[in-house]
């Protein structure tokens, strides 16, 4: 599995030992999914931290990114990846809410063919949009938003969304922004006690169904 963005800072043996090592963890901790695994490998993590922590760029853990948020676990962005692609038809589609460095935006973008993200912080905001179009990421359309929790409804329906940041209780303003047959991920619960939930919606019916226990960073509503 090679990488497409050769020049980025930091890329070399050492980094390419260091992503194959991720990898192999990512599998040994059940990750199997082909499709997945090769886009892990496409997208340079190194280049969406800060350059204090390009060394630990590959561990399999979460690193602060500022404004209090992080760059999710590699596992926990595999996890969600395998989520997105788990509905009964492919998606073209994708919204994720949470944006922060931008990196599972560009995970997202080795797998369906456009994605949407929200942003409320605006610092975070500009530096994924510079980020993500200096790697050539022309399938993500990142937006500002000062609620996220409220979607981009004016470009609904979407195959799938993607919340990354854990909410409280269950964002119904987006349910209506699923197209039918699609589905959400989005964490769910206090923070010792976060589960991942999976919402369907067939029609006007959403069912939910509670997996994986997580941990997030709290999903903030309203404006600052």
């Amino acid at each position: 599995m090679s990488d497409k963005h050769p020049h980025v800072r930091g890329y070399g043996m050492a980094g390419s030992r260091s992503r194959t090592r991720l990898l192999q963890r990512l599998e040994a901790l059940g990750v199997h999914d082909s499709r997945v695994l090769e886009a892990m490998a496409r997208v340079p993590r190194h280049s969406f931290v800060d350059e204090a922590m390009t060394s630990r760029a590959y561990d399999d853990t979460a690193l602060p990114i500022g404004y209090g948020q992080t760059i999710s676990q590699p596992f926990v962005v595999a996890q969600m990846s395998t989520h997105v692609l788990a509905g009964a038809t492919p998606p073209t589609r994708v919204l994720e809410i949470g944006t922060g460095c931008g990196y599972q935006a560009a995970v997202l973008a080795e797998l369906v063919a456009e994605v949407y993200t929200v942003e409320r912080i605006e610092a975070l905001y500009d530096q994924a949009r510079r980020r993500l179009a200096d790697l050539g990421y022309r399938n993500v359309r990142p937006r500002l938003a000062m609620d996220g929790v409220l979607g981009l409804p004016n470009y609904a329906p979407f195959d799938v969304i993607i919340v990354t940041a854990g909410a409280a209780r269950l964002p119904e303003a987006l349910y209506e922004q699923l197209a039918d047959g699609g589905h959400m991920i989005v964490p769910v619960g206090e923070s010792a006690s976060q589960r991942l939930a999976l919402v369907r919606r067939q029609g006007d019916h959403f069912a939910v169904e509670y997996r994986d226990a997580v941990s997030f960073v709290p999903l903030i509503e309203g404006t600052r």
